[in-house]
């Protein structure tokens, strides 16, 4: 069958959790340009769940996921999130950092608390105190199955009845008589009234393909990699540990640690590589502040988050083409927003406006919309 009532294009989390919640009263059709599922920014996802990050409308939607991710249906097989605690640290003269950062976030996450430098050393002894003037600490931020999540929604939107189709790049959309159509690669052609446009890095490109004004999509790189932890897995139960400034952050990883320079290196949508530049500057960064002495990476990888200006995601449907619903942007927290962006979207197609707990946490559907004026768009 080539006719659908909605077409969701990319398999990543987003394309994924939308598919879930869509198939549950639709008929709908995931279409993957890759012959894996998630295999850019989702696959490679440092998966944290962090509620003190990102813009006010991102902290919305986090805290909103929490209820799902700490009770998931049975779909989702094992549990998703386990304890992760958060500390970023302030260097000597950055206090006031500090307390800018604990201001801003403290309503979403009210259990969090200021430290001194001896309580952040007490958290994580591999810091060195003399680098440290104080900090702050989140006890509730968790970490992430990404795979779980994942395919916990694959499962439950096959169970819906959900279709997916793998190596089926869109080459070509047109929209007549209320229908889209959509050709693929492997030469098929899909129709359905509502296309959603889950297609990450490459959202812009799918825009094009469309015909629709393109919001203004900034793919950019961030770089991982691993290096061995002095003590085995003596540290696997230290929190995850960031620059308040924005210089790197570490976490425990077993036996290992997984660092990232936090780098964001404008990209085109690509199969993004790790920058060794910004590598060996993190690894400069963790030594200088920590006892951990690493001398060598074990491990590298590189991934994309998009933004658009104003580091929002953008959510809703098109402004001026009938049908075609924007579900882009999420800029590195699209695993931990997943459930209430999925929730919100598959309410916003319905057009039954934003759910109440969401609404509730001010999430507002006119600052996710596409062609709000804080966009840089694009014809």
């Amino acid at each position: 069958m080539s006719n659908f009532d909605a077409i969701v294009i990319g398999g990543g989390i987003a394309g994924a959790s939308i598919g879930y919640e869509l198939s549950s009263d639709r008929s709908v059709c995931l279409l993957e340009m890759e012959s894996a599922l998630a295999f850019h920014t989702t696959g490679r996802s440092a998966a944290t769940f962090l509620e003190a990050l990102g813009t006010d409308q991102i902290r919305g939607l986090t805290t909103g996921s929490r209820a799902f991710l700490e009770n998931p249906p049975e779909m989702i097989e094992s549990a998703p999130l386990s304890p992760l605690p958060l500390l970023m640290y302030a260097k000597q003269g950055r206090t006031a950092a500090i307390k800018e950062f604990y201001e801003a976030v403290n309503r979403w996450v009210p259990n969090s608390q200021i430290l001194d430098s001896s309580e952040v050393i007490s958290y994580c002894p591999v810091m060195r105190q003399e680098h440290v003037e104080s900090g702050f600490y989140d006890p509730n931020a968790m970490e992430l199955d990404v795979q779980a999540i994942h395919q916990g929604y694959v499962r439950g939107f096959r169970a819906n009845g959900g279709e997916i189709k793998r190596s089926e790049k869109v080459v070509a959309m047109s929209h007549a008589d209320g229908l889209w159509q959509v050709e693929t690669s492997a030469g098929n052609i899909y129709h359905a009234p509502i296309v959603v446009n889950a297609a990450g890095a490459w959202g812009d490109e799918i825009a094009k393909l469309a015909g629709v004004k393109l919001c203004g999509l900034v793919p950019k790189v961030r770089t991982i990699f691993m290096v061995n932890s002095p003590s085995g897995d003596a540290t696997k139960d230290l929190p995850i540990v960031g620059d308040i400034d924005g210089a790197y952050y570490f976490k425990p990883e077993g036996n290992q640690f997984l660092v990232s320079p936090m780098d964001q290196t404008p990209s085109a949508p690509c199969d993004a590589s790790p920058d060794e530049l910004e590598i060996a500057r993190a690894l400069d960064e963790l030594n200088a502040a920590t006892t951990i002495a690493a001398k060598s990476v074990n491990s590298t990888w590189g991934g994309l988050r998009s933004f658009v200006a104003d580091e929002n995601p953008v959510i809703g449907y098109d402004q001026e083409v009938d049908g075609f619903f924007w579900m882009v942007g999420q800029g590195g927290y699209g695993i931990q927003t997943s459930p209430a962006v999925a929730r919100l979207s598959a309410a916003l197609v319905r057009k039954q406006g934003v759910p109440e707990d969401l609404s509730s946490r001010g999430v507002d559907a006119s600052a996710l919309a596409p062609g709000r004026a804080s966009l840089k768009t694009a014809s």
